[in-house]
């Protein structure tokens, strides 16, 4: 049965209808027409006619006392994160490792519930773990009652906690972090294939404070922080991007020191049979080169020194560009590259031989654009910085690469340098002694941007600035506390790939945030009621596997009434 208006006589009467079928065709019967529609919002006959039939079901009979405000709110909870990460950690085995790692060991508090609630901060609103701590009042993640300040910081050290047993260590100590991250990727191997290149990449975090008793140190900071005491972030991915394993060193270490033994390491932690170093080629030197090529290692490196004589002879070479459409990170369409290899020959050496060297050159057209624009703006800000003195200008490399010096000492703009910085716009050249395609290399190039699309759009994720924490025990639990939220971060994005859904993770978190729950008390009950899930939400949860709640529940009865005594007992 449903309502609906009919107009006869220049009005709009509205009439109660029940549908049937009559030998397999529709037919509608009049059940009644309860007057005017006009009429019936004036006098509010229509508001009184539909609460009163609400009062036969329990939807209706709680959204008519909601709105009489018969109903009394007890409590509110944000569902979203909690049930979806829930189930992502599960599935990704971290809640099983956790709980068997800790299983022998005497904690009063359940650990893996403590370092769930700091990975799940880490994923909606990173920050301290005391904010941690009072940011979980708002949301409704199961096993928090038994948690405390005290066990957020205690779940910390143990998670860096060195290992009595220190076989295969090498710059930095083994961690109850290092087995989780082995026996992760073990149960990972055994339900899909072995991998077949890994991703390592590096970043700096630094500290307000000292940061901890070896790791805070000053070093070359990509923050361009040199003030502050830092640590060094490596991350290995493998070649579809889910993280594998993070390591971590004093803020002094150069990565000329570091490459070689994470490599070797990384095959005997993980028996990887190859392994691939993808970076900036500003994080190596040339002798780390020559190193890995020494221990056949191979590397895509992304080549910065764009004016040397190498690189021109590169950029001169006429083989024609092949066309390559690459995916962007997070489904953000796609990326039109022109790509080619030139091979040289160079000598080098003290010996004076020939070494073959390969380069793929990828000029991106979209990005030749960019950089024209950029240009253009610093240049009309130089040349008002010009005009006002040029003495501020003496340390601004980003202004020298386009002046030249003329008489009195005196700065000017130099057309040839304008010039000779337009050739680059879009291109970037990079390096490689891996036996793959062109195209495979700038894919893969492309592949280590993986991590630097984390780095910077989950920077809150990833930057994790442990300021309150003294020791590197805790220092490095609460950093790799945010590698296993990028490892969820990923299982997530999967899960929607394979769905068939791409969504940007600023509108993922904010619309799977604000999912709530709302307990209240109607008539004696307590009923809870969960809002309709808002944006991506729904579709995200469906792409998970996970069932949103019922909207409404009854969550306690009243007590039945009791019978009145009678006078004569």
């Amino acid at each position: 049965m449903y309502f609906r208006t009919k107009r006869s006589g220049g009005f709009e009467y509205l009439q109660m209808v029940e549908s049937h079928r009559v030998n397999g065709k529709p037919r509608q019967t009049v059940v009644a027409t309860l007057g005017r529609l006009d009429a019936l919002k004036e006098t509010g006959e229509l508001d009184r006619l539909l609460r009163s039939g609400a009062r036969w079901t329990e939807s209706g009979m709680l959204l008519s006392a909601v709105e009489k405000g018969e109903t009394t709110t007890v409590d509110a909870k944000r569902i979203g994160p909690p049930l979806l990460f829930e189930r992502l950690w599960r599935d990704s085995f971290c809640r099983s490792v956790i709980e068997d790692l800790v299983a022998d060991r005497k904690f009063e508090f359940p650990v893996e519930r403590a370092v769930f609630l700091t990975v799940l901060h880490r994923i909606m609103e990173p920050g301290s773990d005391r904010a941690a701590e009072k940011w979980r009042s708002a949301y409704s993640i199961g096993g928090m009652d038994a948690i405390d300040l005290h066990h957020l910081y205690r779940a910390m050290a143990w998670l860096g906690e060195e290992l009595a047993d220190q076989q295969g260590r090498d710059l930095v100590p083994r961690t109850n972090k290092d087995l989780i991250e082995e026996q992760l990727f073990a149960k990972r191997r055994s339900l899909f294939n072995d991998v077949g290149l890994t991703i390592f990449d590096t970043t700096s975090l630094y500290f307000e404070g000292d940061g901890g008793n070896t790791l805070g140190r000053n070093g070359h900071s990509k923050d361009a922080r040199a003030d502050l005491h830092q640590l060094v972030l490596g991350v290995v991915i493998d070649e579809t991007g889910r993280p594998i394993c993070s390591e971590m060193w004093p803020g002094n270490t150069a990565d000329v020191t570091t490459l070689i033994p994470v490599v070797t390491r990384l095959r005997e932690r993980f028996l990887l049979n190859r392994v691939c170093i993808i970076a900036d080629r500003g994080m190596v030197s040339a002798k780390t080169i020559a190193t890995l090529e020494a221990h056949k290692i191979e590397y895509i490196l992304g080549v910065r020194e764009k004016r040397s004589v190498e690189v021109a002879a590169v950029l001169a070479d006429k083989t024609p560009f092949v066309a390559l459409t690459v995916p962007k990170a997070n489904g953000r369409g796609t990326l039109d590259l022109q790509v080619k290899e030139v091979v040289r020959k160079v000598r080098a050496g003290q010996a004076n031989t020939t070494r073959r060297c390969r380069y793929i050159v990828c000029y991106n057209e979209a990005e030749a654009s960019n950089d024209a624009a950029a240009r253009e703006a610093a240049l009309a800000g130089l040349e008002k910085a010009l005009r006002q003195g040029d003495k501020a200008l003496v340390g601004n490399k980003g202004f020298r690469r386009f002046l030249k010096t003329e008489g009195d000492s005196h700065f000017a703009i130099d057309p040839e340098r304008v010039a000779a910085a337009a050739k680059f716009d879009g291109i970037y050249v990079i390096r490689t002694n891996a036996q793959i395609s062109p195209l495979v290399v700038a894919l893969r190039y492309r592949e280590r941007w993986i991590v630097e699309d984390i780095f910077r759009t989950a920077t809150s994720i990833i930057n994790t600035r442990p300021i309150f924490h003294q020791r590197d025990d805790t220092i490095r639990g609460r950093v790799f506390c945010s590698f296993l939220a990028l490892l969820l971060r990923k299982e997530l994005i999967d899960r929607l790939a394979a769905d068939g859904r791409r969504y940007e993770w600023a509108d993922i978190v904010r619309d799977l945030d604000q999912l709530v729950q709302t307990d209240v008390d109607q008539a004696g009950r307590r009923l809870r009621l969960r809002a309709a899930a808002p944006g991506c939400a729904g579709a995200v949860f469906q792409a998970v596997g996970v069932a949103l709640p019922p909207t409404i529940q009854i969550t306690a009865q009243p007590p039945p009434a009791s019978h009145a005594q009678s006078p004569n007992l």
